[in-house]
């Protein structure tokens, strides 16, 4: 019966089994007073029978609940699967009719304006970072935007363009581009520079919406789980140094040559460092204070925000505002002309018609495609995972991943380049009271706005301008190196993620970086696993706890039993580490042991038949005997003779080769005792009768797990243990079944529902071993 305090916490358990059920002991005698009068109120007791495997399969009717097969579920064709299936992938179906016009329309709209002011600004900044011409980054930050407005089940989230993202298409486009201006897969229309790295940016765009379509179809969404979370703060830190490191020749007024591949960000430092000196210094200070008069206001901004949080209705669009002071500044002044400070040039007005694909690009870009797609949409599940939980409402991965693949592929129709979501334009939109995308909806209608009337005039913004809004928005990510120091103290294993995968990333480029980061953090969880934490369990006094006796003083040892558990499941990769750690916490060297009793049950095998050869040969000499004239009594002459080929026998051996002698002599009558026994051999005996195994680790097994425990069965019975299983999941059942670990040798009856129910039964049950000395005489 269970406490009827529900407040108090964790019940203080006092079950000890007795011969074939559980009985209460008092155990407040062991302890102060007001302590046993605390625990007294927690007690609970129970009273069961002892349960073995086929017992609690008989109790509890194991097998016989129904089982729902999910592929008939998909199977089924109705009208109502038809409209659940719409529901599901057009989930604005089902949140827009029930929109809260009066109480959430307000808030969007102002998160929705916000938002949409640092779109502006950094999807012309993102373009760049993409080689692309900046009023790509304004398609991308409209076209995505609208889609997923349509098909996500995000509130809060923003989607659009991002460094990271950019970074990758930027160093595809780089490594691409040159040889698509020399390769005949690329179109006559395509011949320029930009004209080929647009083209490779929106054909890599729609395979990465086709990869993330894909995978969220066929439900999918969990392979973004590989990627844990010090291996995504660790790569996003690398791609921030990656971003920083590439807005320098907009800092410097620098013109680099293209660096893709493993070492670019080395070779691309080098080759500023080289240039610096030979650049024109008033070009380069030009652009250098351009850069950081931006900058500083951006910070500054910032701080002012922070600060006058709680304050203000809606942040101050710092981004925004330095846009237009530094146009109309570099308008005023000529900063092209006088300065030769770099600007933004033309932006066109209006939409671009839709464009097919260069198919023929798909081989090129599978890999990098891929690469892009898991990253996209790790950081956009994450982030909507985290908004999610904290408005109380659920995000479906599987459809996220669908919307977000969407929004990549009919964006790369229309020449945008691959998009995620953005953490800072995320936050803003929720803290300006954003509820729905209808935010989204709103934000991407003020740029499209922008790109059919008003994008002309920002054709004198520098781009040092742009550089300084990339690199003032690193601040997080760039933050993020914070995390050796935490990680080192929670988690060192996850801080050797993290430096892996950023030391990868920096120096193989993303997209090889990405890849070795994943095969690195897979390893360790494999080696982590090959090595787990094996221990010997002690009894809890007066408790049915079994815990660690090397962490717990007070757990002792079942008197005869021995209990061990393994911290992680086993299988082919630990199995063998498994069966030695088993081995060598039970004290005994039980390969030694086995391969002595062995040699001597091999000696005695060996004796016994020089024996039969002896008497047969004792048995020819009587027969011949018997046909001579003198007459001898042959009973007697037979065993006159037998007793002294026996004594000449016994004199060539050594002692212990007279004791198997003997011993073998004594097997051949059916009264003599085994001599096959430890004991009866002269060698040790362990000190525990019964092993225990607790399985409760072990959430699958495999053929190799499977051979292992039978090879234990095997190796503990010949040294007289006998050996049985506990606390073992119904799948892990299932597949012992199936792969026929139970016989006639290892039944369902040496599994028990608990540790504490197979130590029992083993106390109850010890393995006979023979006390009285083998009789050696021969009668």
């Amino acid at each position: 019966m269970w406490p009827t305090d529900a407040s108090w916490g964790l019940e203080y358990c006092t079950l000890i089994l007795g011969p074939g059920k559980i009985r209460p002991r008092d155990t407040q005698a062991l302890l102060p007073t007001t302590q046993a009068m605390e625990l007294r109120k927690r007690d609970y007791h129970m009273e069961r029978p002892l349960l073995n495997q086929e017992q609690l399969e008989e109790l509890g009717h194991w097998g016989s609940a129904p089982r729902t097969h999910q592929w008939r579920t998909w199977l089924q064709c109705s009208r109502a699967r038809a409209h659940a299936l719409l529901l599901q992938h057009l989930p604005i179906l089902v949140w827009l009719p029930r929109y809260p016009v009066r109480d959430w329309l307000l808030g969007d709209l102002l998160s929705g304006l916000s938002v949409a002011i640092m779109q502006l600004p950094q999807g012309l900044a993102y373009a760049l970072l993409a080689g692309l011409p900046p009023v790509f980054g304004l398609y991308s930050s409209f076209y995505p935007v609208f889609i997923y407005f349509l098909f996500g089940t995000s509130r809060h989230i923003s989607v659009g363009t991002f460094a990271v993202m950019s970074v990758m298409v930027g160093s595809v486009t780089e490594s691409l581009a040159p040889q698509a201006l020399n390769d005949s897969t690329i179109n006559e229309t395509a011949r320029d520079g930009d004209a080929a790295r647009v083209q490779v940016a929106s054909t890599l765009s729609v395979l990465v919406g086709l990869f993330q379509v894909g995978l969220g179809l066929v439900h999918f969404g969990f392979v973004v789980t590989y990627l844990s979370e010090p291996l995504v703060r660790g790569y996003t830190t690398a791609a921030a140094v990656q971003v920083f490191v590439s807005q320098l020749k907009y800092v410097f007024g620098l013109h680099l040559s293209s660096h893709s591949g493993p070492l670019s960000l080395i070779y691309t430092v080098l080759e500023v460092c080289w240039k610096l000196p030979q650049s024109k210094v008033g070009t380069m200070v030009s652009t250098m204070v351009t850069a950081a008069v931006a900058g500083v206001v951006l910070v500054l901004v910032k701080l002012l925000n922070d600060k006058l949080q709680q304050q203000l209705p809606m942040p101050i669009p710092g981004e925004l505002l330095t846009l237009i002071g530094a146009t109309s500044i570099s308008y005023g002044v000529g900063l092209k002309h006088r300065f030769e400070v770099d600007v933004v040039g033309n932006i066109p007005t209006g939409l671009v018609p839709p464009v097919a694909p260069n198919s023929q690009l798909f081989s090129k870009l599978m890999g990098s495609a891929f690469a892009i797609a898991l990253v996209g949409f790790a950081i956009a599940i994450s982030l909507g995972k985290i908004f999610a939980l904290r408005h109380g409402y659920r995000v479906d991965s599987n459809q996220e991943l669908v919307a977000l693949g969407l929004s990549n592929l009919i964006g790369g129709i229309f020449q945008c380049f691959p998009v995620s979501c953005s953490m800072s334009r995320s936050l803003v939109q929720e803290s300006t009271g954003g509820n729905s995308q209808v935010a989204g909806a709103v934000s991407s209608l003020f740029i499209l706005l922008i790109i059919v009337k008003l994008g002309e005039l920002f054709r004198c913004l520098p781009k040092a301008v742009l550089a300084a809004i990339v690199i003032v928005n690193l601040k997080g990510m760039l933050g993020q190196l914070s995390d050796v120091c935490s990680l080192w103290k929670a988690n060192r294993a996850d801080l050797l993620i993290w430096l892996v995968t950023f030391m990868a990333t920096i120096l193989l480029n993303l997209d090889l970086g990405l890849v070795a980061a994943v095969i690195f953090s897979l390893l360790l969880v494999v080696v982590r696993t090959q090595r787990p934490h094996y221990s010997i369990l002690g009894q809890v006094p007066d408790t049915d706890i079994y815990r660690d006796v090397a962490e717990y003083s007070e757990a002792k040892e079942v008197p005869g039993v021995k209990v061990f558990r393994s911290s992680a499941t086993v299988y082919f990769a630990n199995a063998e580490f498994y069966s030695d750690a088993l081995k060598q916490r039970c004290g005994v060297d039980v390969d030694l042991l086995i391969s002595q009793k062995k040699k001597l049950l091999k000696k005695q095998e060996q004796l016994k038949l020089k024996q039969l050869q002896r008497d047969k040969k004792l048995q020819k000499q009587a027969a011949s005997s018997k046909d001579t004239s003198v007459s001898i009594n042959v009973n007697s002459s037979l065993e006159d003779m037998r007793s002294n080929n026996v004594e000449d026998c016994k004199a060539m051996v050594s002692p212990e080769d007279r004791m198997e002698d003997a011993t073998a002599s004594g097997q051949e009558d059916s009264k003599a005792l085994d001599v096959s026994t430890l004991k009866a051999l002269g060698l040790p005996q362990p000190d525990f009768h019964s092993l225990i195994l607790d399985l409760s680790a072990l959430s699958f097994v495999d053929t190799v797990c499977l051979k292992s425990l039978k090879n234990i069965f095997r190796d503990f019975r010949e040294i007289e243990v006998e050996v049985y299983m506990a606390a073992c999941h119904s799948p892990v059942i299932s597949q012992l079944e199936a792969g026929h670990f139970f016989d006639a040798s290892v039944t369902k009856k040496h599994l028990f529902a608990s540790v504490h129910d197979a130590v029992t039964f083993a106390l109850q049950h010890p393995r006979p071993v023979p006390d009285s000395p083998v009789s050696v005489t021969r009668l």
